[in-house]
């Protein structure tokens, strides 16, 4: 994997509905340069599925944020904030692989 592909990215659990990507970035945003945040929709209702990611430019940023955050209040709710798990890694988690 080349360094350019490198993301440092949180997955936020426990969202409120009402949390939106805008008022996510603004929460995530103290610890450092978010690049994106992203809420996590039903495909068939639209509604939030009560998880989402942040993106952050560096890693450090990235752990600060999860430091911070993690158990915090957010919109009325506890969230849960750690560092995300690629695709390709739960794919093969998923797949029944032992890691």
């Amino acid at each position: 994997m080349a360094a350019a592909d490198v993301e440092f990215r949180c997955f936020v659990g426990g969202l409120a509905w009402a949390t939106t990507d805008q008022s996510l970035e603004q929460a995530f945003s103290q610890y450092g340069d978010v690049i994106e945040s992203k809420i996590i929709n039903d495909r068939e209702t639209g509604r939030s599925r009560g998880f989402g990611f942040v993106t952050f430019k560096d890693e450090q940023a990235m752990r600060d944020a999860i430091e911070g955050m993690n158990g915090q209040d957010l919109d009325g709710r506890n969230i849960t904030v750690n560092e995300a798990q690629s695709r390709a890694a739960m794919m093969v988690v998923a797949g029944g692989a032992r890691v």
